[in-house]
């Protein structure tokens, strides 16, 4: 990635030099289009929701070029806590629209163009202030998966020009982000599910901000300008058909095959173990939402049924206090109640449900193996 980053990076002073002159004020000639790009949706992790730029072209000044908010650099130093904590800087960078076109033309994603229909004066004003955004310390932000990403970096870059919150989202506004984002991962089952057990509230409130590629698409088909459409048709410049993969582990099967092994075992190792895993995994959601800057990770309700506690229980079963260990086991059967009863109304709730009914069982074994048993005296 770093060999990317530095091509593409020289690539931009290239295309700067030679066509802009490192100026910020090059005049666009009355031919210059500018248009927001949508591109379609790959199987890559971080295409599932396609993505958004920016295209000026002029074909007098032979300026045909792509700004692309969504760049990042894996070589940074430490990553992946910086990506998990949310102060890893994205920046914006420009492409040729030739080089652009044929990166999504081998990945056979489609790509979209919407031309903006304003003014001379304002087409110049935004080529000025991507330019100057590109040259300047303004080109690196710090990404947010709701608030700040390639899409709404460009709303907002747009918006800026024109004056006024002039987009705005079209549609969709009386559904929860989260049952927004479930269609994007069809073909990517333990994604789905590791996206519905790792965000908390906020992915809960209702969508009223564009965040996505086709969200910003379709509000741009109904948004208007100075009392006219801000944006033409869309046109299609490349179209593929989205294949959805298949795996042989990847799908709700070996979700529900691994599920039902635990159950019907009715071993006490293999429930040990499962606690064991939920516990984890409830330690890590709760370190990460105190960790980390990201909204979308904090206040996670799913720490109910992947709750930390069942550490305890299970130390208290291994040194055979039965009546403490028969005391956190029901605790966790009335966090799994009330887990159950928030949940009945969420998105995520029919992708879990299996996990709800085994942690159940698992956890009414646990009680039944410790509940103290009174003598009968005849």
């Amino acid at each position: 990635m770093k060999k990317v980053i530095f091509k593409i990076t020289f690539f931009t002073l290239l295309l700067l030099s030679s066509t802009i002159g490192f100026s910020q004020n090059v005049p666009l000639s009355k031919e210059a289009k500018v248009s927001v790009i949508t591109c379609g949706l790959g199987n890559e992790t971080y295409s599932y929701f396609g993505h958004t730029a920016i295209r000026v072209s002029d074909p007098l000044t032979n300026i045909d070029v792509v700004y692309n908010y969504g760049a990042f650099d894996f070589s940074t130093p430490n990553f992946v806590a910086k990506f998990t904590k949310g102060d890893l800087q994205y920046f914006v960078i420009a492409h040729s629209y030739a080089e652009f076109i044929d990166n999504y033309n081998y990945e056979k994603r489609s790509v979209y163009e919407q031309e903006l229909l304003i003014s001379q004066d304002l087409k110049q004003k935004l080529f000025d202030k991507l330019n100057t955004t590109l040259l300047s310390e303004d080109r690196f932000y710090t990404y947010k998966f709701i608030d700040k990403n390639c899409t709404s970096m460009v709303v907002d870059v747009i918006n800026n020009t024109l004056g006024k919150n002039t987009i705005t989202k079209k549609g969709d506004t009386d559904i929860t982000y989260r049952s927004i984002l479930y269609p994007y991962f069809d073909g990517h089952f333990y994604e789905k599910l590791g996206t519905s057990i790792i965000f908390g509230t906020k992915v809960d409130q209702l969508g009223t901000r564009i965040f996505l590629p086709f969200e910003l698409k379709n509000s741009l088909e109904k948004t208007t300008f100075q009392n006219r459409p801000l944006a033409s048709a869309s046109k299609t410049l490349l179209s593929f058909e989205k294949e959805t993969p298949t795996s042989w582990w990847n799908n709700i099967y070996t979700y529900l095959i691994v599920l039902a092994f635990v159950i019907l075992a009715h071993n006490k190792i293999v429930d040990k173990i499962y606690l064991l895993i939920l516990s984890l995994m409830g330690i890590f959601f709760v370190s990460v939402g105190f960790y980390s800057f990201h909204l979308e990770l904090s206040m996670n309700y799913n720490v109910l049924l992947f709750s930390p506690l069942l550490l305890i229980l299970l130390f208290l079963s291994i040194i055979k206090n039965k009546k403490w260990t028969y005391r956190f086991t029901v605790l966790h059967l009335l966090f799994l109640i009330v887990y159950t009863i928030f949940l009945i109304n969420k998105a995520h709730f029919f992708i879990v449900l299996p996990m709800i009914i085994t942690s159940g069982f698992v956890l009414v074994r646990v009680a039944i193996r410790n509940k103290k048993r009174i003598p009968i005296i005849i």
